[in-house]
């Protein structure tokens, strides 16, 4: 490791940005510190123990020793704190609590419908937070943030829905600033296809710095990675391809009040929409992958087709962004490589081959977790950052 100068920092500064070094969890010595930051080892060793009486780092183990007393080992406690993770979707919701490292300690999912309003949707989620904390036998002076996922798009800097489509009641809402009021602690809010990009990198690609996830479900959406940072374009609504025009959706209307939108062609009532014009028994996106499950030819020819159409936006995709991780979740990605098989098949043959020669189109390895875990990295990331731990030391 190079070494990273922190000299002029001082104080509470100082004491965060070399936690700042510790955060990756890989345990470092007193005089490993000291080298990588050029500081005195009087001045790391002043810092660890202020470090350690917050509860941030932690002792591990001891290290071989060469003659004399070993060296101690420190590294990031994740149990200091906990954060709470929230993924509100549509028709339902899910909390959990995490430590700081982003693993699930609890966690609570049931039906809710987002239509019911913010109010009596955020008083479910603190109600259960509450509950959950209970249940563990901690409280809320322990959480040292929350991440809240919604299924439309945020203003970033003020955590609000902005004309959500699907939530009627929520635009303008101050979301955070509602929770705040019940558990007093910092609140991040985010689209949900967001953080479930975060959730994906944070598990299964942590070293990953062009990534898109694509959530294919009651609507399509994608979070976009690009050069290990989260964009949300200038009104929140970066990797909106749902909306995107398909060549094969001439004539389909979709509810935003265009036609051949991406959206009413491929998301689960999409297909199922397909399959009953064919006679095929099919209500619910979920019809349609109990039919994939089942064998059902008509069911499995659909559902390919949706992939090649997702594939021709993301052909588009690839070329604007060059991502190496295509990784598709959602409710549809249930239905396993059928759907990714069309896309694949589009995105391969239509790209050029420098696009595509290290391109890995992928089910997502976070699956259901995606967004707990992304909105656990949303909070984590504001409660850890180096205005977080200044102001903490201070205090």
């Amino acid at each position: 490791m190079g070494i990273v100068t922190i000299e002029s920092s001082s104080g509470a500064a100082g004491v965060s940005q070399l936690f700042q070094l510790l955060r990756d969890g890989v345990p470092r010595t007193r005089a490993e510190l000291a080298k990588s930051t050029g500081l005195a080892r009087s001045t790391i060793a002043a810092r660890v123990d202020e470090l350690m009486r917050l509860g941030l780092i932690t002792p591990i183990a001891e290290t071989v020793s060469t003659g004399g007393r070993p060296p101690s080992l420190f590294a990031l406690n994740p149990s200091a704190r906990l954060v709470l993770a929230a993924d509100i979707g549509a028709s339902h919701a899910t909390l959990a609590v995490t430590d700081l490292a982003g693993a699930i300690i609890a966690e609570h999912s049931e039906p809710l419908d987002v239509r019911l309003g913010p109010v009596p949707v955020l008083t479910w989620l603190v109600e259960n937070a509450e509950a959950l904390l209970v249940s563990m036998g901690r409280t809320r002076r322990d959480l040292a943030a929350i991440g809240i996922g919604i299924p439309g798009p945020v203003e970033h800097s003020t955590g609000q829905p902005v004309n959500p489509p699907i939530m009627p009641g929520w635009d303008r809402f101050d979301v955070p600033g509602w929770v705040r009021q019940h558990l007093d602690v910092p609140v991040l809010v985010d689209n949900d296809v967001n953080i479930m990009a975060l959730g994906e990198r944070a598990l299964a690609y942590p070293g990953v710095e062009h990534l898109m996830f694509v959530k294919i479900a009651t609507g399509i959406g994608a979070g976009v990675i690009s050069g290990g940072t989260l964009q949300r374009g200038a009104q929140g609504i970066a990797g909106d391809i749902g909306h995107v025009r398909v060549a094969r959706g001439a004539g389909v209307p979709c509810h935003c009040g265009n036609t051949g939108c991406l959206e009413a062609l491929a998301s689960g009532p999409a297909i199922a929409r397909t399959l009953r014009a064919q006679g095929v028994d099919a209500e619910t996106g979920n019809d349609v992958i109990d039919l994939v499950k089942r064998g059902n030819i008509d069911a499995i020819q659909a559902v390919r087709q949706a992939g090649r159409d997702i594939g021709e936006v993301l052909t588009a995709c690839v070329s604007l962004i060059n991502p190496s991780v295509i990784a598709i979740g959602g409710s549809m990605a249930r239905v396993g490589e059928h759907l990714i098989a069309g896309v694949r098949e589009v995105v391969y043959t239509r790209s050029i081959p420098l696009a595509t020669e290290h391109l890995a189109i992928v089910q997502s390895a976070a699956a259901q977790n995606a967004a707990v875990l992304g909105a656990s990295m949303l909070a984590i990331e504001h409660a850890l950052s180096p205005d977080s731990l200044t102001a903490l030391v201070t205090a």
